[in-house]
């Protein structure tokens, strides 16, 4: 393995743990400011027509379904991702907070098959550490990487947002060229984006 990769691997174990110890009151109250928040601070705004791609949290992960709410009263349409293989991009599929669901691998939700794919404006991304460039840890299967590179190499251009816990913000994450920056951050104090 290169250094990088031991450095990624490292950072991996203790971001982990640093997550699983967010206490139950900070958990609840990133959830509810992150949903206050919306994507109302990008520029221009998410609003009706645009079509966001989210992720049900598992885990110890930040609570997603407050904001998830939030987005599709507004009028957002929201989709989720779906693996399509190993080493492939993710595709989307439509979805709507109470529709019907399939676990696939690692206990992952997805929507139905019969749900039409779409293609999203907006990813919100889930990770484990960022920095303040906008590089971002992930678990290490790559899919959000590939998914990134295969969107901004075409004409489909689309936003990467973290979410995140303050406290998941790293002084520096280790990254490698295949390695996909993220374009903002979503955290409970407030949405940022990087240069």
């Amino acid at each position: 393995m290169s250094p990088t990769v031991d450095a990624k691997s490292a950072l991996r174990r203790i971001a982990k743990a640093k997550r699983a110890s967010v206490p139950t009151a900070v958990q609840t109250h990133a959830a509810a400011a992150i949903a206050a928040l919306g994507l109302a601070w990008l520029k221009p705004p998410a609003g009706p027509g645009t079509t966001v791609s989210a992720f049900l949290s598992f885990g110890d992960e930040l609570d997603t379904a407050p904001l998830l709410r939030n987005l599709y009263s507004q009028g957002i349409k929201l989709c989720l991702p779906v693996m399509q293989g190993r080493d492939q991009p993710l595709g989307f599929r439509a979805w709507s907070p109470g529709d019907a669901l399939v676990t696939v691998q690692w206990g992952i939700q997805e929507p139905q098959p019969t749900k039409p794919a779409v293609t999203p404006d907006i990813l919100l991304v889930p990770l484990l550490a960022f920095d303040r460039r906008g590089n971002r840890l992930g678990y290490g299967g790559g899919y959000y990487d590939r998914t990134l590179a295969a969107r901004r190499a075409g004409d489909n251009s689309c936003l990467a947002i973290g979410l995140a816990y303050d406290e998941q913000e790293v002084d520096a994450v280790p990254h490698l060229d295949y390695d996909q920056r993220l374009d903002g951050v979503l955290t409970p104090t407030g949405g940022r984006l990087f240069q």
